[in-house]
């Protein structure tokens, strides 16, 4: 099997909102805000190939589906549909992917689903070939979405992945499309049913999860470290504490989907129980992987 990181397009989002109640001081020494205290935030899928049989995209980024003043609106900084041109620059197109596996359907994780804005057109759905995988919990929310977070949705994606019948709705650790070659893990801090995928590595030990919103990025592996967008912030950290120890113990190195800078990392905990990353790779390109 041979894993890629795949970047689509890239976000310029308020700084505050992405690290909640960390002041400025403080989060500003990790990333730099411009003069509208903006960070820039990546949109990176995980590609595999071989997984299980199949090619499997692990998320697809924002993608280009606003339209030019929502897109200014949301930070949104390529016009283009810049995940599929990256795809194509590994010798791969939507067409050619066998899965797609959503940790959830907020627009900066699944709109890259969907064709590039056209004036006077509407969206089509992409990957005509793929099997989607989205866990129940994130399929209703999206169907039925809370006020707080509504915003975050698109209402057009919904009736296209239905009307696919290639929706594969996922209540456990496993789908059937994957089989045991991918444990789910799952959280409710950020919103219902984040579902985490790991690439399971030989009898357990090793291998990637992709760490989707739990995680976005390195500065966020420090438990008290949460984002404004979390709906129950104490919750997810004491998912976090337990998701880091698990990966910790068994080897699982954490793939970033936000984080400009780095695509994968370990895990390590010093004395003080603190955890931070170790072993930072910027990209993954044709990195094999036992499963």
């Amino acid at each position: 099997m041979k894993l890629w990181s795949v970047v689509g397009n890239s976000q310029m989002l308020d700084g505050g909102a992405m690290f909640g109640n960390v002041p400025r001081p403080m989060w500003e020494k990790w990333i730099q805000p411009d003069a509208g205290n903006r960070i820039p935030l990546a949109c990176r899928a995980l590609l595999a190939d071989g997984l299980h049989g199949k090619r499997v995209l692990f998320e697809t980024g924002i993608g280009a589906f606003f339209e030019p003043k929502m897109r200014e609106r949301f930070g949104v900084v390529e016009p283009g549909h810049v995940l599929l041109e990256n795809l194509r620059e590994i010798g791969f197109s939507h067409e050619d992917i066998d899965v797609v596996v959503l940790s959830h359907l907020h627009f900066d994780h699944a709109g890259g689903l969907l064709s590039a804005w056209k004036e006077g057109e509407a969206p089509t759905l992409l990957f005509p070939n793929a099997t989607f995988v989205i866990s129940a919990a994130c399929w209703d929310r999206a169907k039925d979405p809370h006020p707080r977070d509504r915003a975050s949705f698109i209402p057009e994606l919904m009736p296209l992945l239905e009307d696919s019948g290639r929706v594969e709705i996922v209540d456990g650790e496993h789908c059937d499309a994957l089989g045991a070659s991918v444990r789910f893990h799952f959280s409710d801090g950020h919103t219902p049913g984040l579902m985490l995928a790991e690439i399971v590595g030989v009898h357990g030990v090793g291998g990637v999860v992709f760490c989707a919103d739990l995680i976005p990025g390195r500065p966020w592996v420090h438990l008290p470290v949460t984002m404004g967008y979390d709906r129950f912030p104490e919750m997810l950290i004491d998912e976090k504490n337990d998701f880091l120890a698990d990966k910790l113990a068994r080897g699982v190195r954490l793939f970033f989907t936000h984080d400009t800078g780095c695509a994968m990392a370990g895990v390590q905990r010093d004395g003080k129980g603190r955890y931070s990353t170790v072993d930072e790779m910027p990209q993954v390109r044709d990195l094999s992987l036992a499963a």
